[in-house]
């Protein structure tokens, strides 16, 4: 049997240092074919831990939807960066993924004192870091960021559905889906595609 995780192994490192503006960062929607590339910031007052907070893409819609909120409301504070398709298109995925985390980090107050991230170290991070491999299912804090990036990036998927609902967002929420390429096949990519994606669909061939 696994020893259980201890997901404030990363935290109570930074907080026997005295440092108590810890930052978990992450992003939703770095691989779809459409819409926003989303990152969440995100600090909570030290020792704080909510059960039930995994890497995101581990917990389904209904558990995500359910602790959202606890998080909002038990986090000292989070930021939000958002990073459109016009500027994915123009810097590639990554880029702007790293994009939309600083823009979240830049987003907290009070500022993050450290900043721990899901996989490899972001570039001009504005704050000393620390990349964690898998760190959405490692750490609580990056854990919770993961959430609050799904569920944000998700609603706005929803709201595109509602301009866009032939697509079918409010199911694949823009991911390359059976059903989402045939769409594309069928009525050609609409404004929220990201031209920059392989499919010849998106071509409009």
């Amino acid at each position: 049997m696994k020893a259980a995780i201890d997901k404030l192994h990363y935290e109570k490192i930074l907080w026997q240092q005295g440092l108590s503006h810890i930052a978990g960062v992450d992003e939703a929607g770095r691989g779809p074919l459409a819409g926003p590339v989303v990152a969440a910031a995100v600090i909570f007052h030290p020792g704080e831990f909510i059960d039930g907070v995994d890497d995101s893409k581990k917990m389904t819609p209904q558990a995500r939807a359910e602790i959202y909120p606890e998080l909002l409301a038990r986090c000292r504070s989070y930021g939000v960066g958002i990073v459109e398709v016009a500027q994915i298109d123009d810097m590639n995925i990554l880029q702007a993924s790293m994009l939309a985390m600083r823009k979240a980090i830049a987003a907290l107050a009070p500022p993050a004192e450290h900043v721990l991230v899901d996989g490899r170290p972001l570039r001009d991070c504005p704050a000393p870091q620390t990349a964690i491999v898998k760190g959405d299912a490692l750490s609580f804090t990056i854990g919770a960021a993961s959430i609050i990036a799904k569920v944000v990036r998700d609603e706005i998927m929803l709201h595109y559905h509602r301009q866009f609902p032939l697509y079918g967002f409010d199911q694949h929420k823009g991911y390359g889906t059976l059903a989402h390429l045939e769409a594309l096949k069928k009525l050609g990519p609409c404004e929220i595609h990201r031209r920059s994606f392989k499919p010849r669909a998106l071509a409009g061939d």
